[in-house]
């Protein structure tokens, strides 16, 4: 299960007015058009070519898209090495800092990913925020290739493909290129590595840089050799001219200049001569996870470290009343207290003498109680009643058929806790009024402002550096707990400061997963179709990144304590508690409202998706019940209101390779023994449900078959397929990985997870009170079958699966059992209820 979140500084004013502006279809549009600019003119030709014999667009597996890379590419594990022996304190020392000109503008654009100026609107993906070749690609005299990305591996495997993307333009291997990534002191700032932009935007980048690298290159071997550049060949790292003489890379770069601005229009290396894009690379940081290697920021142990634990206050807002910190300094081994404030944490000379320092320390602190929490059982109803910013984000008009029918529902998710397997981690290390920080943050550069403000130190003087941690999945307490490393390393310089969070400190303080609530109605005319659309949705931020230090939760514990930035709606076409709130669907009648809810209960951020996930749960619910209204096949039903053709694709493989039959879902089937009010025993059921990421990214139909104990309220799953379009595909096995890996964390999400509390604090402090799914309950078979689209923009995969999988359980319980469950979490005691 893998991951993506994020966002940058405020919206500016206009940004905001644009925002909630009615023509927010008109922003769509005009985006959805950037996009289409680039590839519809080969849309035609190239899905003729990868259609099989029954019109349905053939799996990627079907056309020989996931051979093998030999396992020789492979990069070694030298990060690895650094990691355990410490030497990742010095490893990026060796290359040149990246230039004044690759620092970003003040923001005017905004994503999920950051708010940046386009420097250079022309030029593709991340390109045009940061336009300098050498930002992104470099080669040294002796034909050393660095490749570096402002995007940081959260498990979603995006070393691995930018590794491809340079190495096919290049004409080296994969294993031949150093990749640096997230580094303030190094890469280009991308912001928040979020919101499945990492291929996309610095994929692209990385793809076009290293094609005009290549050509540069060329133009300088040729004047080398007294050749016309158009004359020369690329492989493995040299030029060859046609008499077979050979120039290396480092030889030609003497005469390159790679400090200079990309330019639009590269010639790139036509699709048909990809050697490396397209193909399965084995994962270059499997081998160590699989085999104990140190590949996370928790298997960091530079010598002379020392360790650091933190104590939080038992709720929110409660405040520091007293605290004897002498007796805890007298411990053994207990280097220093550090108190600032509500601010507490300790210092040991080893991990157990830390962990039993702080116990101690939360013992000998006394707390004076902050407000109360809402009542957990009517929370839903309690965020309704809130004061609302109102965001108009759709409200047309057409002309349809007089409705016959209408449906109307109301659906709702919990607050959900991120469960990254590992606690968060950080280290610091202040040194002569400097200082670096390890962190496994999405957004270097944003933690960076953050800590910079938080200590009052120019923000020249932090560099921050990302580290993989185990598990991410959004907005989680690793900026945290970077702000305690800095905290604690500013108190003892000269010293490397390790800080780990406890199981029950992750889950009782990480910014959440926002509840939701939503309410839709739908109305149907004569024939079936579809002629009216309203949508409602209430909602905290989906993004609580670091806009200012009071974001960061040490820095509002202090004496003086920083104050969090109000918190913004993220702008669509992105959207936030809105993303995807708009079907993809022909509606001629479309009103969308989202309530914008500023005022958080509970601290809340982003969790993978964001609103995407509650949006479609929703929607995808919803257009079963109207099928079954309708008295059509949800297949045949959706397709009946789709006019975007990959969608279309899309829908269709999925149910080819399901096996879908032609269903009216008006009763249930499968049931033994037959299904009467009360009764007992194991359903079956199946499931359909589909979605187009932010309807910008991949398209991803889901198709499922469940059984469901009635006793007990356990729902097994079967089998699960899946049919994905990305456009252009980089690695297929990678794509897999996301898609699996989706499925298999929504499955948790819908059937299981909910965050308890009460209203003094949260409850829900370890695994046992939040219980995820198990091994047991996996699904017994997952397939991902794939659609290539060849020279096609790269979209974003890695939060595709997440609403779709949420909805096709819903469908597929109702289906099997004819109750139909609107409100998350759907297993367990309240299916027995439904069942009831």
């Amino acid at each position: 299960m893998k991951d993506d979140e994020g966002r940058g500084p405020p919206m500016t004013d206009a940004a905001r007015e644009s925002h909630e502006a009615d023509g927010r279809q008109e922003v769509y549009a005009a985006h959805e058009a950037d996009l289409r600019q680039e590839a519809d003119t080969a849309h035609d030709a190239r899905l003729d070519a990868t259609r099989g014999a029954s019109g349905h667009a053939t799996p990627a597996a079907a056309r020989d898209t996931h051979r093998d890379i030999p396992r020789d590419t492979l990069p070694d594990a030298s990060r690895r090495r650094f990691l355990s022996a410490g030497a990742l304190l010095v490893s990026f020392t060796l290359l040149p800092r990246p230039r004044a000109a690759f620092a970003q503008s003040p923001a005017s654009t905004t994503t999920e990913a950051g708010t940046f100026t386009a420097t250079a609107p022309n030029l593709p993906g991340s390109l045009k925020i940061s336009p300098q070749l050498d930002a992104w690609i470099r080669v040294d005299p002796a034909g050393k290739v660095t490749v570096c990305t402002g995007k940081a591996e959260l498990g979603t495997g995006i070393r691995t493909a930018f590794l491809q993307l340079a190495a096919e333009q290049l004409d080296i291997e994969p294993h031949a290129i150093t990749l640096i990534t997230a580094d303030t002191g190094e890469t280009p700032n991308e912001g928040y590595t979020a919101g499945s932009h990492s291929v996309a935007d610095s994929g692209t980048a990385i793809f076009n840089a290293a094609a005009q690298v290549r050509a540069l290159l060329l133009q300088s071997a040729a004047a080398q050799l007294r050749v016309d550049a158009a004359t020369l060949t690329t492989q493995d790292g040299e030029i060859v001219a046609p008499d077979g003489r050979r120039l290396s890379y480092g030889d030609a770069v003497r005469g390159a200049n790679l400090h200079q601005a990309a330019r639009p229009g590269v010639l790139l290396k036509p699709p048909a001569q990809f050697q490396v894009v397209g193909r399965t690379l084995r994962r270059v940081d499997i081998p160590g996870k699989v085999t104990g290697g140190a590949s996370y920021i928790q298997d960091m142990r530079p010598p002379g470290m020392l360790h650091a634990r933190v104590v939080r206050p038992p709720a929110y807002g409660a405040t520091l009343a007293s605290v004897d910190t002498a007796r805890i300094e007298s411990l053994p081994g207990v280097v220093k207290v550090v108190h600032d404030g509500s601010y507490l944490a300790v210092v040991a000379d080893d991990e157990w003498r830390a962990i039993v320092a702080m116990r101690e320390l939360m013992d000998a602190a006394h707390w004076q109680a902050g407000p109360p929490l809402p009542d957990p059982a009517t929370i839903h109803e309690t965020l309704m009643k809130l004061p609302a910013r109102e965001i108009g984000v759709a409200d047309q008009r057409g002309s349809a058929a007089p409705a016959v029918r209408t449906l109307d529902a109301r659906y709702s998710k919990p607050y959900m806790t991120h469960g990254s397997i590992g606690p968060s981690c950080a280290l610091a290390r202040w040194d002569n009024g400097s200082l670096t920080v390890w962190s496994h943050t999405q957004g270097v550069f944003p933690l960076r402002e953050g800590i910079a403000e938080m200590l009052s130190l120019p923000k020249d003087n932090v560099r921050c550096i990302h580290v993989e941690g185990s598990g991410c999945y959004g907005h989680n307490s690793s900026d945290d707990v970077a702000a305690d490393a800095a905290l604690i390393a500013r108190a003892l310089p000269g010293r490397t400061i390790r800080v780990q969070l406890m199981r029950e400190q992750e889950h009782l303080w990480e910014p959440f997963g926002p509840a939701m609530i939503t309410h839709a109605t739908a109305s149907l005319d004569a024939n079936g179709t579809i002629v009216d659309w309203r949508y409602e949705l209430w909602s905290n931020t989906h993004n609580n990144r670091i806009d200012n230090a009071g974001r960061l939760l040490p820095a509002q514990l202090l004496a003086q304590p920083f104050t969090p930035a109000p918190p913004q709606p993220i702008p669509m076409p992105e959207g936030g508690g809105d993303r995807n709130s708009i079907p993809l669907y022909r509606l001629p009648n479309l009103y969308v409202q989202h309530h914008f809810l500023p005022d958080m209960p509970i601290r809340v951020s982003a969790m993978r998706s964001l609103g995407a996930h509650m949006n479609i749960f929703a929607i995808e619910s919803l257009m079963d019940e109207l099928a079954l209204a309708a008295q059509a096949d949800p297949v045949e039903f959706r397709l009946k209101h789709l006019d975007d053709p990959r969608a279309r694709d899309v829908i269709q493989l999925a149910a080819q390779r399901f096996g879908w039959q032609k269903r009216v879902l008006q009763r249930v089937p499968h049931a033994t023994p037959p299904l009467r009010a009360g009764a007992g025993g194991t359903s079956r059921g199946v499931g359909f449900a589909f979605a187009k990421y932010k309807n910008l990214m991949a398209y991803c139909a889901v198709a499922i078959e469940i059984a469901v104990d009635r006793d007990t309220g356990r729902v097994d799953i079967e089998r699960v397929v899946a049919a994905i379009d990305c456009g252009q595909i980089v690695n297929p096995d990678g794509v897999r990985n996301q898609i699996e890996g989706g499925i298999l964390q929504t499955t948790s999400w819908t059937l299981y997870e909910a965050t308890a509390f009460d209203t003094r604090h949260i409850t829900s402090y370890d695994w046992s009170t939040y219980p995820i799914m198990r091994f047991s309950s996996v699904p017994k078979r997952v397939d991902v079958h794939l659609i290539d689209r060849p020279g096609m923009p790269f979209l974003g995969v890695g939060e595709a699966a997440q609403g779709p999988a949420a909805a096709v359980l819903a469908n597929a319980i109702a289906d099997a059992t004819g109750a139909r469950i609107r409100d998350l979490p759907l297993a367990g005691a309240r299916l027995k209820a439904a069942l009831a």
